[in-house]
């Protein structure tokens, strides 16, 4: 890092450490407004201001509102996330600068013995967490979702089979494996740029999480049926149960965003599929919903929720939740299944998800809707998958977390009517 670097990284964090907009979109907007910042400063910056948010918590206990001081939090980024020696920093900090963050070089940094530091989570996320989980699990998935994540890719089975694919990728050298439950995903471990790669660019590839992939694997939706996604977003799991579809049948993908469902326009035209049909909603009551009450042979609610499952690609969002947030997300989760309930047909199938990691959100909801639907029960995950060879035990739900599986931390329940 350059000292014309450490300037700009200062002043995007002035912006991202008051946790108002999502840090990748604060960065994207940063360098639109920077056109001349060649590659290899932009990946400085982003490093940096990444591995800000990654060690935030230990850059708070050294010092105190580190918004304020957005050059002292970049430099101390650099030695907790980048390994920075201290000839480095002296180099290139201030004399002020260099002097407040001496002290991290004298053996204080491995003194950050309170959990909350340890694991690189905020205090009131920890005091929840510990409602259900051990120190030891805490401090595990802290530091789990505290390192960068790989890039999962799907491979379109509308156009292309995954181990052809792979073969192709890994003859132009791309450092690409099978993913180990997924039977459609591939992985990059070096992240590499693939929006320009053919394969991309005729929708053979779409960038999808394994975790993400297995949640249309238990949707199970078959050639013909009626499907609805209720809470579609971009499409991403959309265009993953278009394919095992075939083309055939019907989907409604819901989403309250329009300019979120704009985004599926162009990727379903890509991706080859036709029998996805795109409709903005006002609220999960909306009337135009009322249709489909009974007929659809599935419904997937990928629930707002947290995200906390997907902090290794999004660190700021546990700074941009609260328990106030938290509170809201779980009574919109409870009415969202209750509705999106409705449209599920007599022999259909309910798969709820969240991106979380805490129960609240979770096996709670679950719980919380079954007591309020005896004429509903749970089907056992682990069946499902085996039905496709997948060897991925996590019991009657779907648990994935991030040390264990290395996916995002996923959460999903099937339900059936009774």
């Amino acid at each position: 890092m350059t000292p014309a670097q450490l300037d700009h990284t200062a002043a995007v964090l002035s912006d991202i450490l008051a946790f108002k907009q999502p840090a990748d979109s604060v960065l994207a907007a940063y360098f639109r407004e920077h056109r001349k910042l060649g590659r290899q400063d932009r990946h400085e910056i982003a490093e940096t201001v990444f591995a800000t948010l990654r060690h935030y918590q230990k850059i708070q206990t050294v010092m105190s509102k580190p918004r304020n001081k957005p050059r002292q939090a970049a430099l101390a980024a650099l030695i907790f996330g980048r390994g920075a020696d201290a000839a480095f920093i002296q180099s290139l900090a201030k004399p002020e600068e260099a002097e407040s963050l001496k002290a991290l070089f004298t053996g204080s940094k491995e003194h950050f013995t309170a959990l909350h530091a340890a694991a690189e989570l905020p205090e009131w996320l920890v005091e929840i967490a510990q409602k259900h989980y051990s120190e030891g699990d805490i401090l595990q998935f802290g530091r789990s979702v505290n390192r960068p994540a790989p890039l999962d890719i799907r491979v379109n089975t509308l156009k292309g089979k995954r181990d052809k694919v792979l073969a192709q990728l890994q003859a132009e050298g791309f450092a690409a494996e099978a993913t180990p439950f997924s039977p459609w995903g591939i992985r990059f471990q070096d992240k590499p740029s693939l929006n320009r790669h053919p394969l991309f660019l005729d929708g053979t590839l779409e960038i999808q999480d394994e975790g993400s992939q297995l949640l249309a694997l238990l949707l199970g939706a078959k050639r013909g049926e009626i499907v609805a996604d209720f809470c579609a977003g971009a499409g991403g799991k959309t265009l993953a149960i278009a394919a095992m579809m075939a083309n055939q049948g019907r989907i409604y993908a819901f989403d309250i965003a329009e300019k979120r469902l704009a985004n599926l326009k162009p990727r379903s035209t890509r991706a080859g599929v036709a029998n996805i049909h795109a409709e903005r909603i006002s609220s999960e009551a909306d009337t135009r919903i009322a249709r489909l009450y009974g007929k659809a042979d599935r419904v997937l609610v990928d629930a707002p929720c947290s995200g906390l499952g997907t902090l290794r690609r999004n660190p700021d969002l546990k700074y941009r939740q609260s328990p106030e947030t938290l509170a809201s997300l779980q009574t919109q989760q409870a009415t969202i299944l209750a509705e999106a309930a409705k449209l599920v047909s007599a022999k259909g199938r309910l798969v709820y998800a969240t991106c979380s990691i805490l129960p609240e959100e979770n096996e709670m909801q679950v719980r919380h809707f079954l007591d309020n639907h005896p004429g509903w029960h749970t089907v056992d995950c682990a069946g499902l998958l085996s039905n496709y060879k997948i060897p991925l035990d996590t019991g009657v739900y779907l648990r994935l977390n991030t040390e264990q599986h290395q996916t995002d931390g996923f959460f999903a329940a099937v339900l059936e009517r009774n």
